[in-house]
């Protein structure tokens, strides 16, 4: 995966997003089937799968000193980001050597770690950093130690504290999330920060889910797609700029639709930490445009009758509601209706080109 060496882009107006044709190929699709209910949808994270994102422990892609760069920029106006309670020291640490681990080990180019001892040397080439540090001195390093690390990290990353047989969201850095508050939610218990999501409760979703969590064991990981839809390449859509972003849901039309919508994607990847046995959670946001998915064949039907067929209130809980029509009338003369294949895989080697797949 080629890795922008400069942030040319911009997550906030004006927006300037591309994709290239080896990232909208490696783009996680969240939808196996033609039709979509929320589920746990959970699996082993085993660096394999049907497309390439999946492929490592942390994803790095083109995009990668962009997002970097919007991420210091949203912590810069809003410190309140990057929280993480006292006791969470221990897994701060772990967080750290895994992080720092997993990046030198699979992406030697571009990361290494030397370590001799408690003493330990990071380089970053992406991003120009050359750290010498103690291990589990926190005053070695120019910020706490999870911040310091979740920065040179694309997505978001909570730590889960285990106690009293639930788990509690004790820490974290948040800056892509699809419109929930880390500050809101810091100290919150599983099923209370899965609250608001339509029916999972009455299925039982999180009463399964959350035994399974509890019982997750270290290099065992797990991870599941979650997903929404995004009015404009924007990757901060929290509830505290709501002001900000919500209007773009009323701007959409037949004519900008292609461009403005973007399925919004979660990577969603869980670790047990060895030392403090937190659990933590990786949320790597991926957006696509419909113009880009267009250029699957598959994918482009598929969204259709997802879509098309999404209940009311899933529909309603995602925001989805003032421009999903909008998007199923523009998809629908490109769906003939023929049997697709399960799975998220794309049909084809390369994407198709801009002109034929969108007129």
């Amino acid at each position: 995966m080629t890795v922008q060496t400069s942030a040319r882009e911009s997550y906030h107006p004006p927006y300037q997003v591309t994709n290239s044709a080896e990232t909208i190929m490696r783009f996680p699709f969240p939808f196996p089937e033609d039709t979509y209910m929320y589920s746990m949808n959970v699996e082993p994270h085993v660096r394999s799968g049907p497309v390439a994102a999946m492929h490592h422990t942390f994803d790095i892609d083109e995009h990668y000193v962009a997002e970097c760069a919007e991420k210091a920029r949203i912590l810069e106006q809003d410190p309140k980001r990057c929280i993480v309670l006292p006791h969470m020291r221990e897994a701060e640490w772990d967080f750290v050597e895994f992080a720092m681990t997993c990046l030198s080990e699979q992406y030697p180019q571009h990361f290494s770690l030397r370590r001799e001892g408690q003493d330990w040397h990071w380089v970053n080439r992406l991003l120009g950093y050359e750290q010498s540090f103690v291990f589990g001195d926190a005053t070695t390093l120019p910020l706490p130690p999870f911040e310091y690390m979740a920065r040179q990290m694309q997505g978001d990353f909570t730590l889960h504290d285990q106690r009293e047989d639930d788990l509690w969201m004790d820490g974290g850095m948040v800056t892509s999330q699809a419109d929930w508050s880390l500050k809101f939610d810091l100290g919150m218990s599983f099923r209370q920060w899965h609250a608001p999501v339509p029916k999972a409760a009455e299925m039982g979703v999180f009463d399964r889910g959350l035994r399974f969590l509890l019982m997750l064991q270290p290099g065992k990981p797990v991870r599941r797609l979650n997903w929404t839809m995004t009015i404009n390449p924007r990757l901060d859509t929290s509830p505290e700029n709501f002001m900000v972003w919500g209007p773009d849901r009323a701007s959409v039309t037949p004519e900008n639709v292609a461009d403005k919508v973007h399925l919004r994607v979660e990577l969603q990847t869980l670790y047990r930490m060895p030392r403090s046995n937190a659990i933590l959670f990786s949320i790597r946001c991926y957006l696509m445009p419909v113009r880009d998915i267009m250029r699957v064949s598959k994918w482009r039907r598929r969204l259709h009758r997802v879509l098309r067929d999404l209940d009311p209130a899933l529909s309603s809980y995602k925001g989805l509601d003032l421009y999903r029509q909008t998007v199923v009338d523009f998809l629908a003369p490109y769906d003939d209706g023929a049997p697709l294949s399960s799975g998220i895989q794309p049909d084809a080697d390369q994407p198709e080109s801009v002109l034929a797949s969108v007129a």
